[in-house]
């Protein structure tokens, strides 16, 4: 059974998604202010959390950084809850670690649907999947789940290390946006807000792959389809 925590400091919508969850099958156990989510989330760390951005005290943004510098937490799914619209704050909240996002008001099966998605992403990998993948200086263990860059460990989330696994098992493929929501976060239909947060993990990506982000050499866009991880 799969473990959710919420933070979340809407009571009724606290109430309300924990009862949708359980009724998914998963146990859930809720908290109100970011203190003694936070408390909770390092004490007994769920299989995924639920973050509201604007929380009493410890807001969710402080919170996702803490979680993602402990090594104990630094893999847990984030799906960050948020009210605001300003596409800025979306980055905000996936720049600190984030693994995915939905706005209020958004719609239940939404919401399960993603959260669905994260925790098939998160799943151990499979003993018939290669170990390692290595090429153009990048060396990713998908069993151990870390990443170097000519022999210098990065820090990655759990979207950025999947995507990249998706991008270097496919090296000198065009991989079109769709295809890596459905491969990389479960999604059967894709919006343009979707397509954004492609576009942001692979902006993310290259900031930690690259010599020179703004003239990628390794994640490639081929304009008009997607990107292509370039194995040379």
């Amino acid at each position: 059974m799969k473990r959710i925590l919420i933070i979340e400091d809407e009571l009724t919508l606290c109430e309300k998604l924990a009862q949708a969850l359980r009724q998914e099958g998963m146990k859930v156990d809720t908290a109100l202010d970011g203190e003694s989510g936070l408390a909770k989330a390092q004490e007994k760390p769920p299989d995924l959390l639920l973050l509201d951005i604007m929380l009493p005290g410890l807001d969710g943004i402080s919170i996702c950084r803490i979680l993602r510098r402990n090594e104990k937490t630094a893999q847990m799914p984030i799906l960050m809850l948020t009210a605001r619209g300003m596409e800025v704050d979306k980055i905000i909240g996936l720049e600190t670690g984030a693994d995915d996002y939905v706005v209020k008001p958004f719609a239940l099966g939404e919401l399960l649907a993603r959260v669905r998605a994260l925790l098939r992403r998160t799943r151990e990998v499979s003993h018939g999947k290669r170990e390692i993948l290595e090429a153009a200086g990048i060396r990713l263990n998908q069993i151990s789940r870390r990443c170097f860059r000519n022999g210098e460990e990065l820090q990655l989330s759990n979207k950025e290390f999947n995507l990249l696994g998706e991008l270097m098992r496919n090296p000198n493929v065009v991989l079109s946006r769709d295809l890596l929501l459905t491969k990389v976060w479960n999604y059967e239909y894709a919006g343009e807000r979707e397509v954004r947060t492609v576009d942001v993990h692979i902006r993310r990506l290259r900031i930690k792959l690259e010599e020179n982000p703004a003239k990628p050499k390794r994640i490639v866009t081929v304009r008009g389809v997607g990107y292509r991880f370039q194995d040379a």
